[in-house]
């Protein structure tokens, strides 16, 4: 109904402001489709691993045994996060060592743009923006959307196989599937065909 949608829009205007300079969504990771026919695909998850909160730096190559062995502090505890804008889920566990360094680059990404505004005017404590940030944002520099700000895009291409490109032996590999079906299918039919053929043949010979 037009109505339900103006008043729909009307309410996440009047959430956005409220909440202003906050963002309106929260910085969510970036997870696998399910199932191998849409695991190429990327989407964002509920919340961010525990263990993405806490791993600092790693290499690419290493194993993720080291990796749970050299775990440090990032400053981002499990009780912080939902306060500055990131969604933490406890339930989700890490099993390739690439998820988790696009997870954690995704992070420091987000806390490179990240102004905390003091408690108390005048008050600052460590990680709160410093005067010349909230100025800046107080003239209109806020950012309305994390999703805008750090989009999470599908970067794969599908090449089309050439029949020239094909290995040895499966050209027409549907086509031998089929036949090799059919064949297996008509043993018992063949068989008795054949030996009604021969009873025949020997019965014709007398």
């Amino acid at each position: 109904m037009p109505g339900r949608k103006q008043r729909r829009r009307k309410a996440r205007l009047a959430k956005v402001a409220a909440s202003a300079p906050r963002p309106a969504d929260k910085l969510r990771p970036i997870v696998r489709c399910p199932t191998i026919k849409y695991n190429r695909r990327v989407r964002a998850g509920r919340g961010f691993s525990l263990e993405e909160l806490k791993v600092c730096g790693f290499s690419s190559n290493i194993g993720m045994k080291l990796i749970k062995n050299c775990v440090k502090e990032a400053g981002i505890s499990r009780r912080v996060a939902p306060t500055i804008g990131i969604s933490v889920d406890p339930r989700r566990q890490n099993i390739s060592v690439e998820s988790l360094a696009v997870n954690v680059a995704r992070l420091k990404a987000y806390q490179a743009r990240l102004i905390v505004f003091p408690r108390k005017a005048g008050k600052q404590k460590t990680g709160d923006a410093s005067a010349s940030d909230i100025k800046a944002l107080r003239n209109g520099q806020t950012v309305s959307s994390i999703g805008g700000t750090l989009p999470i895009s599908n970067k794969f291409t599908v090449k089309e196989i050439k029949k020239s490109e094909l290995p040895k032996g499966e050209e027409a590999a549907y086509r031998k599937l089929r036949i090799a079906r059919s064949d297996a299918r008509l043993v018992g039919v063949r068989e008795k065909r054949n030996k009604s053929k021969a009873d025949e043949a020997a019965a014709s010979k007398k």
